[in-house]
């Protein structure tokens, strides 16, 4: 069945798409020629829509998308700032992350292309991810002077496995749809032009159960990770003093110029005699 979504006009959004349909609200990512990057502003927006979806109480799941078919989301712009993150980006991020674990409907990630650094978080934290055949999920933050310890890498232990979480991060590769079902970090993977379509299947699956229920298993689900929450404030707090040194800035730059970084450039020298010198 094909639904009429009608834009919620309440707000001046110009980073995100904001959508409703009887039971279910969609908010796509829609910054298409940064293959869907987010900036502060789009953080902050996506504060606003998620809070108004958590209190509307019409509203019994709430989808996440991005624009387009390329791209789910690819992180921070990097643009944004003269090494990773803003300050105001970092503290737009954790709100966001919050709302989606804490409110008390199921949240959706409809996964149409790369879900890369951020992104790939961002559909992690999800309650359940659809992915496209096409989409393609991993992590970049040490290739670009990044990281995100706490639902990134914490909460990724507990849905792959330490072994995989450590390979994700510390190798920075990308992985298909059909190898992110099989590690457990999507649900489903199909067709491309049935994305939409398996993603309404699922919303209204859940609109035929009762709120009560789904709003306590919710709650329960989320109490198993809960401790993260206070991780994610200290390590955005040590990410941002991160942020602040030449090594972050280095790599950053290294990753827009296309340069390939110097591996021992940030090693104790001492550990290498003779192999590397001034």
């Amino acid at each position: 069945m094909a639904y009429t979504w009608e834009r919620v006009t309440s707000f001046d959004f110009t980073d995100i798409i904001y959508e409703k349909r009887p039971g279910v609200a969609r908010i796509t990512i829609n910054r298409p020629k940064a293959f869907n990057a987010f900036t502060s502003h789009t953080m902050k927006e996506l504060v606003e829509a998620l809070g108004e979806s958590a209190d509307d109480d019409r509203i019994g799941v709430v989808v996440i998308t991005g624009a387009g078919n390329k791209a789910f989301c690819t992180g921070g712009d990097a643009k944004e700032a003269e090494a990773g993150y803003s300050s105001e980006m970092l503290r737009y991020t954790p709100k966001v992350h919050a709302l989606i674990r804490e409110m008390s409907k199921p949240v959706i990630a409809a996964v149409n292309g790369f879900a890369i650094g951020g992104g790939q978080v961002l559909q992690q934290i999800c309650d359940l991810s659809i992915a496209s055949e096409t989409a393609q999920l991993g992590q970049a933050g040490p290739m670009v002077g990044s990281y995100d310890a706490a639902f990134g890498a914490a909460y990724l232990t507990r849905m792959v496995g330490e072994k995989k979480a450590r390979e994700i991060w510390y190798l920075c590769r990308r992985y298909s749809a059909k190898e992110a079902l099989e590690m457990g970090l999507v649900n489903a993977v199909v067709l491309p032009d049935k994305l939409e379509e398996e993603v309404d299947k699922w919303c209204d699956e859940i609109l035929a159960k009762s709120p009560g229920a789904i709003k306590a298993l919710k709650a329960v689900f989320g109490s198993m990770s809960a401790e993260i929450r206070g991780l994610e404030i200290l390590s955005f707090d040590g990410l941002w003093r991160y942020y602040a040194t030449e090594e972050a800035k280095y790599y950053k730059e290294s990753f827009w110029d296309k340069k390939k970084p110097d591996p021992l450039k940030y090693r104790k020298k001492e550990l290498f005699p003779g192999v590397y010198e001034d």
